[in-house]
């Protein structure tokens, strides 16, 4: 899977980003700390003044800058409701910067820890958050982000992997075979689940883009949820919000579902039918995650993080996981 593509973030030193900084008028001190993100390339900044910011350089080529300004449009909306999300820090009238070829936003640096999504009452606390953003999320659409469908997160990235060489041959027909019949049952669901609305989303709401605030409490006080990384904020359906937070048996999730429409329902509505998706959603994130894998790869960061991707067991567990998907697809849906 070599590549003679340049590196998307060829150039980006440790003097590059604190010499990006300074040219939107905020000066480090030299200390750099680079958070986990493989898409962009995100460092918190220690300021000469004592501040502390964190640094998001997006990827080349991934956004236009239309794209990534209905981002930080929608997000500030949301701050401006006390809905809390992690929003760009606006700098001389710009919330998107550009230094040496490379674009790049300033965010304030919000602390926190993992939701414990074991616990009911944290479920509807974010439900409730959740609620609230899909309520601003659905006033109007996203003009330049794409939406989420079976087309940009099925058709597509099956279509890419095929023709891109890198499914072992021995696997390549039993592969297509099952993904074909996948994307099939997900159109089903799509299709039974009627016309629904779609909105303003997150996008990739899953317990690692959900911070347990703790700043500004005695010792030990929950503050309570903030959401980071609006990066895959797209027009969808709301029930991709939320089922990436669901977990473990079907009791189980069943369980998380109520508590996490408890809250949701407080402030915007919700159809039920959407629940017919979840299983066709979590189908097409498979899909998407392993075109996604194959498209960065020219990127250090990925064979190093993800070595086992495109082995033939790979490919082999992948064949496995969809069909157990086929099969999760004519279960009835979760009932809250």
């Amino acid at each position: 899977m070599a590549s003679d593509r340049p590196r998307p973030y060829e150039g980006l030193t440790p003097d590059t980003v604190l010499d990006a900084l300074e040219s939107a008028g905020l000066r480090g001190d030299g200390r750099l700390l680079a958070l986990n993100s493989y898409e962009n390339r995100v460092y918190q900044v220690n300021l000469e003044d004592g501040g502390c910011v964190v640094v998001k350089f997006y990827r080349p080529e991934r956004w236009s800058d239309a794209q990534i300004l209905e981002d930080h449009a929608f997000s500030r909306q949301l701050s401006e409701r006390e809905i809390p999300v992690v929003s760009p820090i606006e700098i001389n009238g710009r919330t998107l910067h550009r230094f040496s070829g490379f674009r790049f936003a300033v965010f304030p640096r919000r602390g926190g820890r993992p939701p414990e999504l074991e616990d009911e009452a944290v479920l509807e606390w974010i439900g409730r958050f959740l609620g609230r953003i899909h309520a601003v999320g659905s006033l109007r659409p996203f003009a330049a982000r794409p939406a989420l469908d079976i087309e940009t997160f099925g058709t597509e990235p099956r279509d890419w992997l095929l023709a891109s060489g890198l499914i072992p041959p021995e696997l390549e027909d039993v592969w297509a075979g099952v993904a074909a019949e996948a994307l099939q049952r997900a159109a089903i669901c799509f299709s039974r689940s009627g016309t629904l609305k779609n909105i303003r989303l997150h996008g990739d709401c899953h317990a690692g883009n959900i911070l347990w605030a703790t700043e500004g409490n005695r010792a030990g006080a929950l503050g309570g949820p903030h959401f980071v990384d609006l990066d895959d904020a797209r027009m969808g359906p709301a029930v991709q919000d939320l089922w990436m937070l669901l977990a473990g048996d079907r009791e189980t999730a069943t369980r998380q579902l109520r508590s996490l429409l408890a809250g949701y329902e407080k402030f915007h509505d919700f159809e039920r039918s959407q629940l017919l998706l979840v299983e066709a959603l979590r189908t097409l994130r498979l899909v998407h995650y392993s075109a996604w894998l194959a498209r960065r790869w020219e990127d250090p960061a990925f064979p190093a993080a993800f070595p086992w991707f495109g082995t033939p067991r790979y490919w082999q567990d992948r064949i496995l996981e969809l069909r157990e998907q086929t099969s999760a697809m004519d279960e009835p849906p979760l009932q809250p």
